[in-house]
């Protein structure tokens, strides 16, 4: 008995720390957007991204012979695969316009904030309620992200009832739609790179009439050749093929309450690279950030018990 529970146990550990280290290569987003394309246009770095991105992942997809999983996921589930290009479309728009709007900490928090509820919500309308472990651990996490809410705009100077926050919500909406239609082409047969590498490229298909038609100077020179490696290999191409590796061991709500470390991150490179203040409470906020990672991430024989309550049916 003991032996039957180690593999699913530690198969939740590797993809927790898949999905954290993602996450916190995600929060280095918009730092690399504000510090390395500070003129560009949101829609164009998040052209540059997806299309690079994309494309480099299915490269390494055709090289490790994933090809015919990532066209049987097409043929079996193509609501599923247009449903995530658009989602994953959506939220970098409205991410990269977030940031630029109300600043790096709080755009972020914003959009990755309110994901986990509306990857719960999604859940719960098709059948799948979440258990009560996530229900706690996300009171905990969108409560420290309301606290940094509060604290980021009062401190930063912005107005946190600006359309920034509504393109954030936006943004939140459409990321959690994006986790729980990656499940869905995973249960479809494709793995989860080849999910990955499909969307992203898909997405910089969308967006290539702005990178014809945008001002694309930005990636000239030495800093703009670097920021473009980073936002395609860094930020994309590493971090997703490990947020694939969480999707095969961690439900979807699970997996984006983990993603919660992401607006952790990009908090504190902002205060750190870019002198962006949060006050005490602000990190109060912070604080009840990881104590809702803590109490999501999976840890022992208790977690393997209870995976199968997490998500009825999986």
């Amino acid at each position: 008995m003991v032996a039957d529970e180690r593999g699913p146990v530690v198969g939740r550990r590797q993809g927790t720390v898949a999905v954290l280290v993602a996450a916190t290569l995600w929060g280095t987003l918009g730092i690399a957007q504000e510090v390395g394309a500070p003129q560009a246009a949101p829609a164009t770095v998040a052209g540059v991204r997806s299309l690079g991105g994309g494309l480099a992942l299915l490269v390494w997809v055709l090289l490790t012979g994933c090809g015919p999983r990532l066209r049987a996921a097409v043929r079996q589930a193509p609501g599923a695969v247009a449903a995530a290009v658009v989602s994953i479309t959506v939220f970098q728009l409205a991410y990269l316009t977030g940031v630029r709007a109300v600043g790096v900490a709080l755009g972020v928090l914003i959009a990755i904030g309110s994901a986990p509820a509306f990857a719960g919500l999604l859940a719960a309308l098709t059948g799948r309620r979440p258990g009560r472990r996530w229900l706690l651990a996300t009171a905990a996490t969108v409560a420290g992200a309301a606290v940094l809410l509060l604290a980021g705009g009062g401190d930063a100077g912005q107005d946190p009832s600006s359309a920034g926050v509504v393109v954030g919500l936006l943004a939140g909406a459409a990321y959690g739609t994006y986790t729980t239609v990656s499940v869905r082409l995973v249960q479809a047969g494709a793995d989860g790179t080849s999910t990955v590498a499909l969307t992203f490229t898909g997405a910089g298909l969308l967006l290539l009439p702005v990178l014809v038609t945008g001002d694309m100077s930005w990636t000239g020179g030495a800093r703009g050749v670097t920021t473009v490696l980073w936002l395609t290999l860094g930020t994309t191409a590493v971090g997703y093929a490990l947020f694939a590796r969480g999707l095969k061991s961690l439900d979807a709500p699970t997996v984006t309450t983990l993603t919660l470390a992401e607006p952790l991150a990009a908090t504190v490179l902002a205060v750190v690279v870019i002198q962006e203040r949060l006050s005490a409470s602000g990190w109060v906020g912070a604080a009840l950030l990881v104590a809702g990672l803590l109490a999501v991430a999976p840890l022992g024989r208790r977690a393997g018990a209870t995976r199968g309550r997490a998500l009825p049916g999986r």
